[in-house]
Parts: structure tokens; C-alpha cells; sequence
């Protein structure tokens, strides 16, 4: 990956507290320090509102006014700027899955309770029909460029891309799972070909608008993954989500997915993946693609954490990931052996725990016994 300035001038607006966390992140990109370890936010008595628990009851009222989604987003970041954490504290418009699709014009459903959720699936004619579609102007996709208009009056908080899914996962989400079908029976390739690309053009116009309202640069980003803290990425501009793809075999990943993959990359220098389900080719496989920078995985208790670590320190791609625990085990045997796994692998990992403790002295103590180990 290329690295080139390590500078995120972009982000010199931010506060000193911010500008601490980011230095931190510069340091692990060149490969100086510890691996960093993201705990979330969980003293009841420390948290305030809604920050500690996402909570979807008044969801809904959040998903339509972007004052109030800005206002709640914020609320859940700031608090993190006086956690021990090394994570950035970060805030996006969260409108869910449906983003991209919904905005070029797939109907959607929002209930209470709940994220908002895709309708039924277009015909071919239609989502042949989407190139002509301005994304940009779309109502839902407008709440998110206002989040981020609004975004610009705090410097405690780095806005952050919205969900705009991958390549594939925007193909099933607007042609249903119809698409599995025909690409196991083959003999639909024109169509199939036809549908990737209307989903990398839907997927890299609104992923350009959003980092254009963020301010970011190309071949830059802070991602937080759906949390309230998140990673600078000094050498690659988009996250991608392809959750579908563990439903692919390795031979329909390597011929349909990886090329779609590195070309909705290719504006913008490199990418973080995220998946879901348990895919062993396909983590293998990106950990070998040199545009893949880091990796989330969705259910990290599908794979064995010295195997997750041991092929990606072969080829340097940083797991950035939630790690599952072991048995019943305490916080302390837990940040320990996943901090001795890293060590010992020379692995570069960004770690969200899934064990932690209650109290902000301990979560320092935790912090600070990874720090140790994995320096």
C-alpha cells in the first residue's frame, strides 16, 4: 500500500485530543509502537444518554432528520475523546444497508424498532436504467451530505462514510438473490457483467460524493465501522462490506468478485473489508490482494484467531477486527493472549475486544498491558 505522506492534512481542524489519537495511528502505519486496541465506552456511570448502548427506539426520528442523527452520533463520539482508547472518536449518518440502493430507487421499508430494510428487487430493465440516475440528488442520500454539513461544527469528532456496501453486495441488494442462481448455471455472463457494473458505478459515484462533503482525499479516510471510534487510514479512501460473498465458492470470488473488488478501489489507493459468515478462501484471499489494507470480520468466532493472525502478518494486512474470546475467560487472560498471539505472529491488528472490563481504571490497565505486549 502506499503510503505516502502519512499527513491526514485534511484533519488539521481537529482538536489536540483528536490530533493525540491520530499520531497514534501514523506511528502504527510506519510500523513504530504497539498494535492498537479500541474499548468501547462501558461505565454506566460515564455514559450519558445513548452513547454507551445504539439504541433503535427513537431510531426512526433520527433516520429522517439529519439534525437529530448528527446530534446523537456526536453525543456517542465525544465521550470517547476522555476513554482510554486508542480508537478516534467518530460519527456518520447511520441510514443503514439500504443507502445506495434505496437512493438510486429500490423501494425500502423503515420500521420501528429496526434498521431500515430493502423491498423487492428490480427487473433487469430497471437496474439497466440506473445509469442515468443521480445518486446525489436522491432525498435519502441529500440527509446524508446535510449530516455532514452539519458535522463541520464540531472538532471533537471525525465524520466518517456512510454505508455504501460493495460491489456485490449492491447486486444482490438490487436484483435479490436471483443472482446466485445465475451465476451458478452460468450462460447469463452479459447480464451478470451488466449488473456489476451499474452496482460499481452506483457504488463509486456515492462513495466520491461522500468523501467530497467529508473533505477527505482520495487516498484517505478515518473509518469507524459502525462504532463511536474509529482508524485513520493514511493510504486507502473506502471501506467495503461484501457480506453476500460468503455465499460465493472460491472460483466465483476469484472470477466475478475480486475484479469488481479492485476496481471499486482503484480511485481511491486501497480499501478495508469487511465480511461476514465464516469464508476461509476468501480471507485468504485478501490478505494476498495488495489493494485489501485491512480486514473486519463479522463473526470472529467462525475462525481460529492464530490462523487469522499468522496469514495476515505473511503478507502485511492489518486486521482490524473484533476477536473472539476463549472459554470463560476473564479480561485479563483475554488481552493477554491475543496480545501475546500478535507478538509472537508480528501481526499489526486494531483490536475491538469482545471481553472487557466495567471501569474506566481498568480499561486503562487493559490498555496499557496490550500496549506492553505487543510494542
Amino acid at each position: 500500500m502506499q503510503r505516502s505522506e502519512l499527513s491526514g492534512r485534511w484533519l488539521d481542524r481537529f482538536c489536540p485530543a483528536v490530533q493525540e489519537r491520530l499520531d497514534r495511528h501514523r506511528r502504527f502505519w510506519k510500523g513504530e509502537g504497539p498494535s492498537l486496541l479500541f474499548l468501547p465506552q462501558s461505565d454506566p456511570s460515564f455514559a450519558t444518554g445513548e452513547a454507551a448502548l445504539y439504541s433503535l427506539d427513537t431510531y426512526p426520528e433520527r433516520f429522517r432528520d439529519p439534525a437529530l442523527m448528527y446530534d446523537s452520533e456526536r453525543g456517542r463520539a465525544e465521550q470517547m475523546l476522555d476513554w482510554p482508547t486508542d480508537g478516534v472518536p467518530t460519527m456518520r449518518p447511520n441510514l443503514g444497508t439500504i443507502l445506495v440502493p434505496a437512493s438510486a430507487g429500490q423501494p425500502w421499508e423503515l420500521r420501528r424498532g429496526a434498521m431500515p430494510w430493502p423491498g423487492e428487487s428490480l427487473s433487469r430493465e430497471e437496474i439497466r436504467a440506473l445509469r442515468d440516475v443521480a445518486i446525489e440528488k436522491a432525498e435519502l442520500f441529500r440527509r446524508a451530505i446535510a449530516f455532514y454539513g452539519l458535522a463541520a461544527r464540531t472538532d471533537r469528532a471525525v465524520p466518517y462514510q456512510a454505508d455504501g456496501q460493495g460491489v456485490f453486495d449492491i447486486a444482490h441488494l438490487l436484483y435479490g438473490d436471483r443472482v446466485f442462481l445465475e451465476l451458478a448455471t452460468g450462460g447469463e455472463e452479459e447480464w451478470i457483467t451488466d449488473l456489476l457494473e451499474v452496482s460499481l458505478d452506483l457504488f463509486l459515484r456515492a462513495t466520491e460524493a461522500m468523501k467530497k462533503a467529508i473533505g477527505e482525499p482520495p487516498g484517505e479516510m478515518v473509518h469507524g465501522h459502525a462504532t463511536p471510534q474509529g482508524l485513520y487510514f493514511p493510504g486507502a479512501g473506502t471501506r467495503i462490506s461484501e457480506d453476500t460473498a460468503t455465499l460465493l465458492s472460491p472460483a466465483m470470488i476469484e472470477e466475478r468478485l475480486l475484479p469488481a473488488m479492485q476496481r471499486s478501489v482503484e480511485p481511491f489507493g486501497g480499501a478495508f473489508v469487511h465480511y461476514c459468515g465464516s469464508h476461509r478462501e476468501l480471507y485468504e484471499m485478501l490478505c494476498h490482494a495488495p489493494w485489501c489494507v485491512a480486514i473486519d470480520l463479522g463473526n470472529p468466532e467462525s475462525y481460529e484467531f492464530s490462523h487469522l493472525a499468522h496469514q495476515a502478518s505473511r503478507t502485511g494486512t492489518v486486521l482490524y477486527s473484533r476477536v473472539a474470546s476463549e472459554g470463560e475467560e476473564g479480561w485479563r487472560e483475554y488481552i493477554t493472549r491475543v496480545a501475546t498471539v500478535i507478538r509472537e505472529t508480528g501481526l499489526r491488528a486494531v483490536i475491538r475486544p469482545t471481553v472487557y472490563p466495567d471501569t474506566r481504571e481498568e480499561c486503562r490497565e487493559m490498555l496499557a498491558i496490550f500496549h506492553a505486549i505487543t510494542a
